[in-house]
C-alpha cells in the first residue's frame, strides 16, 4: 500500500506546485504543460496501484511464473527502506522545505565570469551560466546563427530597448552577441545589484536570474553599469536603470563587453516573480 501513497504524494506534489505557482521556480514555464500532464499520469498510476494493492490484500496469490507482480519477501529490509526513501525524499523536501530564491550569494559562491572566455566545462549542460545567456549548445552552428540573426532583426530596429520579463533573456543574448550594433542605443531594465571586487565605486552589475529550460541550466544575466557617482547600493537591492549602451574593455575579464552609462535610476520592490525565462518562437 506504501507504493499507492507514494504515487498519491507525487500527484499532490505536482498539483500543489501548479496551484501555488511554485513550479516556475523549477522549470521554464514554456514547458509547464509537461509537468501539468504529470498530475493526471500520477493520478492514473495511483488508481492502478491501489487496485493492485487491494487485490493482494484480498488474497490474490501467484500460481505460476507468469504472475505480473514482484515478490519483495526475499529483499533485505534495508534495501526496501532505501528504495522507498529515494521516492519519498523529493516529495517531503519539496512540500516541507522552503524554496530558496537565487540571489547574489549564489553569484559570489560560484565565482563571477563571462561564459565563453574561460576553459569550458566538460559538461556544458550542467554548467551555470553567468552574465551572457548562451543557447548555442542547444543548436547546430547554422541553426544558432539563424536564431541570432532573427533576434537581431527584432531588437536592432527598436529606437529604445525596454527589457521586461518576456524579452529579457532574448535581448541580453543579442546584445552580447552583437555589441557594436547597439552602441548609443537607449536601454532600460530592472535587476538586482551585485558588487564584484573587480569593479570600482561607480560600477556595479545589474542582474536577473534566468531559466533557459529548467533550474539546472539557470544562470545570472545582466550588464555592467556605470553611474555618474557612487550610488551607494547594496547587493540584492532591486533597481530600475535607464541609460545608453556602449562597450568597454573590462580589464579583469580581458575582454570587451557591453555596458550601460546610467542616466537615471531608482530603487524598486523585488518582483513577485524574480526569474525570467527564455522563450522560443
Amino acid at each position: 500500500m506504501l507504493r499507492t501513497y507514494i504515487l498519491l504524494g507525487f500527484t499532490f506534489l505536482f498539483f500543489h506546485l501548479h496551484t501555488t505557482g511554485d513550479i516556475s521556480k523549477y522549470i521554464n514555464m514554456r514547458y509547464s504543460y509537461l509537468s501539468f500532464s504529470a498530475i493526471f499520469i500520477f493520478a492514473f498510476l495511483t488508481i492502478v496501484q491501489f487496485r493492485i494493492a487491494n487485490r493482494k490484500e484480498n488474497g490474490h496469490h501467484c500460481h505460476d511464473e507468469t504472475c505480473c507482480h514482484h515478490h519483495e519477501e526475499d529483499q533485505p529490509k534495508w534495501k526496501k527502506a532505501l528504495n522507498y526513501f529515494v521516492f519519498i525524499f523529493p516529495i517531503a523536501s519539496a512540500l516541507f522545505l522552503p524554496i530558496a530564491t537565487l540571489d547574489s550569494e549564489i553569484v559570489k559562491a560560484k565565482g563571477f565570469r563571462i561564459p565563453g572566455f574561460e576553459t569550458e566545462s566538460a559538461d556544458p549542460f550542467g554548467q551555470r551560466q553567468f552574465l551572457r545567456p548562451d543557447t548555442s549548445i542547444y543548436y547546430g552552428k547554422e541553426g544558432y546563427k539563424d536564431l541570432m540573426k532573427k533576434e537581431l532583426a527584432v531588437f536592432a530596429k527598436q529606437s529604445r530597448l525596454v527589457l521586461n520579463d518576456n524579452n529579457y533573456l532574448k535581448a541580453m543574448e543579442t546584445i552580447y552577441q552583437f555589441p557594436g550594433q547597439f552602441s548609443d542605443k537607449e536601454i532600460e531594465f530592472d535587476g538586482f545589484v551585485y558588487h564584484d571586487k573587480t569593479t570600482n565605486s561607480q560600477q556595479l552589475f545589474v542582474l536577473r536570474f534566468g531559466i533557459i529550460h529548467c533550474v539546472a541550466d539557470s544562470g545570472v544575466f545582466g550588464l555592467l553599469t556605470e553611474f555618474p557617482e557612487n550610488p551607494h547600493l547594496k547587493n540584492d537591492e532591486w533597481i530600475h536603470v535607464k541609460g545608453k549602451l556602449s562597450t568597454i574593455y573590462f580589464q579583469p575579464f580581458n575582454v570587451t563587453i557591453p555596458y550601460v552609462q546610467v542616466k537615471e535610476w531608482h530603487t524598486i520592490k523585488a518582483p513577485e516573480e524574480p526569474y525570467v525565462f527564455r522563450g522560443y518562437d
